[in-house]
């Protein structure tokens, strides 16, 4: 079994401490280094090669947001959670723009941690539809009507069955969900996901689902 390896970022270090305690006793984790800010976490990456940076969002220097960005902008680019004291916070919901797999509070339970660290290293995000909405909403702000007008504008390059997946994916389904939702198989839905995230120009699942909410698709599908 290969070990997942895993790069801590926090400017606390009892924080990081507590962090190293609890996921390098899990037999399929190995922690690869420990970084105090943003800066200090790309020049690990460099070095460590992690397969998932769990991110505090908030640290002096250079912040979480911003390591997330220049991580996620990179080639191979590691997965990143991002640790929040906030459920809806306008910084997380960037970050998750920007790339970032999902979040977990930081009072969050070890073991759910653990796993939301094991579920991003499969290439699943760890978000809810309805924390989505609720981050959507909690920021929807002055700007809603351009984004919704600019991510229909992008969407318009999917064909219409492409259109159905991205919804599909907008409202949490599986890949088997999904497949049994729209009656094609599961390697095709896999196909269709590949090449949604290609013409969109993103890079996992959670930002084609932040796209369909910004464009109203759910709602407007009836969802």
């Amino acid at each position: 079994m290969t070990a997942i390896r895993l790069l801590l970022v926090d400017d606390d270090p009892l924080v990081r401490a507590g962090l190293a305690l609890m996921m390098g006793g899990a037999e399929d984790v190995e922690i690869v280094g420990e970084a105090a800010d943003g800066s200090e976490a790309e020049e690990l990456v460099d070095r460590t090669r992690p397969d998932v940076v769990l991110m505090d969002i908030r640290m002096p220097g250079v912040d979480g947001l911003t390591a997330t960005e220049r991580l996620r902008g990179r080639e191979e680019a590691p997965q990143v959670v991002v640790l929040t004291t906030f459920h809806a916070d306008e910084q997380v919901l960037r970050a998750l723009r920007a790339g970032a797999a999902g979040f977990v509070l930081k009072d969050t339970p070890p073991a759910e941690i653990l796993a939301a660290v094991r579920r991003v290293a499969a290439g699943d995000p760890v978000l809810s539809p309805a924390v989505t909405r609720q981050l959507m909403e909690h920021a929807a702000g002055s700007d809603l009507d351009t984004r919704r007008s600019g991510a229909r504008s992008r969407i318009a390059v999917l064909n219409g069955r492409e259109r159905e997946v991205a919804v599909a994916v907008g409202r949490g389904g599986s890949n088997a969900e999904i497949a049994a939702e729209l009656f094609m198989s599961v390697a095709t839905v896999k196909t269709h996901v590949s090449r949604i995230l290609a013409k969109l120009g993103l890079n996992n699942r959670v930002q084609i689902a932040l796209l369909t909410y910004d464009a109203g698709m759910p709602e407007r599908d009836g969802h």
